[in-house]
C-alpha cells in the first residue's frame, strides 16, 4: 500500500530577536553561522555579524548573491551558478564549483561532509559532492525553497533537515519547515509572520535559527520549538 505520510506540527514562528538592517546590506540573499559569528550574503559582499551585540564584524569583498554555508574551515557562496569556497580569514576564493543545473538557485548548507543546494522554483533541495558537483540526493518540496540548514543530531537523534519557504498566490504564507531527508515529507512547518520574507536560513546555537530578512536588510533569530 502506498505510504501515507503523517500530519504536520503546525505553529507560528516565535521571533526571539530582530538584527538590522544593517549599513550597505540592502538584501539579505544567504545567512551562515561558523560557531560565533552570523555570515550574511550582501550582493557584492559577505559580513559577519556578532549575534550578541548585533554589531558588524567583519566584510569580505566577494560576489555573494544567493546562500551561503560553512564547513568548519572554509565558507562556501553562491554566485550566480557557481558555488565558491572561500578563506574566511583572508576572503580569497579558493576554488569554484558549478551548482546543479538548471537554476535558480537559493539557499545553501554543508552537512554530513556534503554541500545541500535549495533549486527555488524547482521546489528542490539538491545534496551533491563538495569537490565534483555530483548530485547525491535530490529532496523534492511542494513549495519554492529559499533558505536551507542542516542541525545535527545528538545523543544519538537523527539531525533534522530545515528549509525556508515563499508564498503563492495559493498559499501566501512564508514558513520555515523540517522535512524528512529521504522523502521530502514536512514534519513541521513554522509560519512566518505576515509579510516577512524568509531569503536565508541556518542553524545556531542552542535552538535559535537565524532567517535572512530578503529586501528588509535584516535577519531574524526564531525559536526552534524543543520537541522533535
Amino acid at each position: 500500500m502506498p505510504r501515507t505520510p503523517s500530519k504536520p506540527r503546525v505553529g507560528p514562528a516565535d521571533v526571539v530577536r530582530e538584527y538590522g538592517p544593517f549599513p550597505g546590506v540592502p538584501h539579505v540573499h544567504g545567512v551562515s553561522f561558523d560557531g560565533s559569528a552570523v555570515w550574511i550574503a550582501a550582493g557584492e559582499s559577505l559580513q559577519s555579524f556578532d549575534p550578541a551585540s548585533g554589531r558588524v564584524t567583519r566584510s569580505l569583498p566577494v560576489v555573494a548573491t544567493a546562500g551561503t554555508a560553512f564547513d568548519g574551515r572554509h565558507l562556501f557562496q553562491l554566485a550566480g551558478e557557481l558555488i565558491q569556497k572561500i578563506d574566511p580569514n583572508t576572503g580569497e576564493v579558493l576554488s569554484t564549483l558549478p551548482a546543479p543545473a538548471p537554476g535558480p538557485h537559493s539557499g545553501l548548507t554543508w552537512a554530513e561532509g556534503t554541500l545541500w543546494v535549495a533549486r527555488y522554483r524547482h521546489r528542490q533541495i539538491v545534496q551533491i559532492d563538495p569537490e565534483t558537483g555530483r548530485v547525491l540526493r535530490t529532496v523534492e518540496s511542494t513549495r519554492f525553497v529559499t533558505g536551507v540548514t542542516w542541525i545535527e543530531g545528538v545523543e544519538g537523534a537523527e539531525g533534522q533537515l530545515w528549509h525556508g519557504t515563499r508564498g503563492d498566490d495559493v498559499n501566501p504564507e512564508n514558513e520555515l519547515r523540517r522535512v524528512d531527508p529521504a522523502t521530502g515529507d514536512v514534519l513541521e512547518r513554522l509560519v512566518m509572520p505576515e509579510g516577512v520574507l524568509v531569503s536565508g536560513l541556518e542553524a545556531g546555537q542552542g535552538d535559535v535559527l537565524y532567517a535572512g530578512g530578503a529586501t528588509s536588510g535584516k535577519v531574524r533569530a526564531v525559536r526552534r520549538p524543543s520537541h522533535g
